[in-house]
């Protein structure tokens, strides 16, 4: 079988760092109404637009493909990862500003590797380990205690992004099996219809009377942000190969501290910036020795 021919992998990668940029506005506001907003009724109203815009997307040109699955029970676990990893992102943004819980979750692929080797056997080199101590070295740095009073700075909200990272592995893991037989946009419908489906079970035990429409506007664009970032992602992988890709999804993390300096204040230390660094240099190089 001759391999896929991308004729346009610049336009693929212009679309990554789109989808980028959306994810990274998806965290800057998930973090800005993290306070006030419960988190069960905002994850509801995310994929409550989130499968409203992907219908509205897709609907057109598949029409009643769009619910065509030989997987329902993969599209179930796979909708259920993406509600636990937009919960305990939500929850962990009230701790961790928004550019180095970004920085965290580029570990994934790192950590895909890891548990390639320790769960599937799978060969790995030791340079490749060696780059995986090293993200894990850098989300370590990340967020360490920042100032001398260790025992009022720590707090367990600020691991939950370690604890993320494995639940989005293994959400990546999910979707690269599915991929073999499954539609990416179906896949994208039935991740946001299992979200909305969890929620509204939810919603009688978290939803609470927001008075301010401002912050109705700023929990829909979450569903925005998050569906408009899947959606370039998908049609990015379908102009290039993941290959020429991956590399460029670190430009989130440029995104996200960017933001969070913008939205919050907030300017990370040199520790921070090092840490941030580490993790993006090992990320990049774990691509290229794969």
């Amino acid at each position: 079988m001759s391999a896929p021919i991308y004729p346009h992998p610049g336009r693929g990668i212009t679309l990554a760092v789109l989808a980028t940029a959306c994810f990274a506005l998806l965290d800057t506001t998930s973090q800005y109404v993290g306070g006030v907003v419960p988190v069960l009724m905002a994850v509801w109203l995310r994929f409550l637009v989130q499968t409203g815009m992907t219908a509205a997307m897709l609907w057109p040109s598949r029409g009643r493909l769009l619910f065509v699955t030989r997987a329902p029970w993969w599209q179930l676990l796979r909708g259920g990862l993406m509600v636990a990893s937009g919960t305990v992102a939500y929850i962990s943004l009230q701790y961790v500003p928004v550019g180095e819980f970004t920085a965290i979750l580029m570990l994934v692929p790192l950590v895909i590797t890891l548990m390639a080797s320790l769960l599937l056997r799978e060969h790995v080199g030791g340079l490749t380990w060696l780059l995986v101590a090293g993200g894990l070295t850098g989300a370590l740095i990340v967020v360490r205690p920042k100032t001398v009073d260790f025992g009022s700075d720590l707090n367990i909200g600020m691991f939950l992004p370690l604890v993320l990272v494995v639940i989005n592995a293994c959400y990546q893991i999910v979707t690269s099996k599915m991929v073999r037989t499954e539609d990416p946009g179906t896949m994208h419908f039935y991740t946001g219809l299992t979200g909305l489906v969890f929620g509204t079970l939810a919603l009688p035990w978290s939803w609470a009377p927001m008075q301010d429409p401002m912050l109705w506007l700023l929990v829909g664009l979450l569903g925005v942000f998050g569906s408009l970032g899947h959606y370039f992602m998908i049609k990015g992988y379908q102009k290039a190969p993941a290959s020429r890709i991956t590399p460029y999804m670190y430009t989130q993390i440029a995104f996200a501290t960017l933001a969070g300096w913008v939205v919050f204040g907030y300017a990370p230390d040199v520790w921070t910036m090092l840490g941030i660094a580490l993790i993006a240099v090992c990320g990049v190089l774990g691509v290229k020795v794969r």
